[in-house]
């Protein structure tokens, strides 16, 4: 899918009702708030700024100045409309398949880490629920601060029991809502809603019948709410068969409007992992393979 022209209106016809646009204007950057690089403008190459755990060999993305009501971090996203996670393999997983915390890479198009994204979880919870389990995820930005927190409750997995449904609440900065994503009951289609922080729909995501990854990519596209007007989608890539084979590794690309609302853009990123546990955390033995 080919992202708009900034400016562009996908909403539809007059009165239509479609996703939040930007917030206009720009404020000077609060005390101590250092911008590694110029303005508006992503460099090849960026001095690399790590933090403990995460890989030293990507450039970061400069971080822009932040526009006006942005929380903190999410300045990053005001320039993109695409994202890229890409999960780190872990050894003791594919050794022995003792289930550890989950890491990811965040990057733009140009191949710039923005994010590095780790689960903060118990031993026993992620061996003992498994994909199931509830999580807190913790996103990081290049000074090491935790920009980004992910909240999945412990809730039903089966199709059949829908009063008890999958859903993940982000925050930003951490301990204030932004937005939410809950499942919408269907029996035969991934179906979920996103909610801005005041509980109100604004998108729908639907994926396909059949969750199968079998050399090629499964899209779940990102609808208005009248489900007319294709405004994004979450893909999971194939990662060749070795990786799909042998680990739980995914990787997954994110596409939204450049001009759609930062929160939202966040909210997305949160649905791109609820999606990844419900769907594709399986051992591969166990991988949904057929009708959800």
């Amino acid at each position: 899918m080919n992202p708009p022209h900034p400016g562009t209106n996908l909403t539809g016809p007059p009165g239509h009702i479609g996703y939040p646009g930007p917030q206009a204007g720009y404020a000077v950057p609060p005390p101590g708030y250092a911008s590694p690089g110029p303005v508006g403008f992503p460099v090849q190459h960026q001095p690399v700024t790590g933090h403990p755990g995460a890989p030293t060999q990507v450039p970061w993305m400069p971080a822009p100045l932040p526009p006006l009501n942005c929380p903190p971090g999410l300045e990053y996203l005001t320039q993109i409309d695409q994202l890229l996670i890409h999960q780190q393999i872990e050894l003791l997983e594919v050794l022995i398949g003792f289930e550890t915390n989950n890491k990811y890479e965040i990057k733009n198009s140009l191949g710039q880490r923005i994010y590095f994204a780790a689960e903060d979880t118990d031993c026993c919870t992620r061996n003992c629920c498994g994909p199931s389990r509830p999580f807190t995820m913790r996103i990081l930005d290049n000074m090491g601060r935790e920009v980004i927190t992910l909240e999945r409750p412990l809730r039903c997995t089966s199709c059949c029991f829908p009063c008890c449904l999958q859903e993940i609440e982000i925050q930003a900065p951490p301990g204030v809502p932004v937005g939410y994503v809950t499942q919408t009951w269907h029996p035969c289609l991934p179906k979920f809603t996103i909610q801005n922080e005041r509980r109100e729909d604004v998108l729908r995501i639907s994926g396909p019948c059949v969750i199968c990854s079998c050399c090629a990519d499964i899209d779940f596209e990102v609808k208005s709410l009248d489900d007319k007007y294709v405004v994004g989608k979450i893909s999971k890539h194939w990662t060749g068969l070795i990786k799909e084979l042998f680990t739980d590794v995914d990787n997954f690309g994110i596409q939204f409007p450049l001009d759609l609302d930062v929160k939202m853009k966040a909210v997305m990123l949160g649905a791109c992992f609820l999606i990844d546990f419900m769907f594709f955390e399986m051992t591969r033995g166990e991988q949904r393979a057929g009708v959800w």
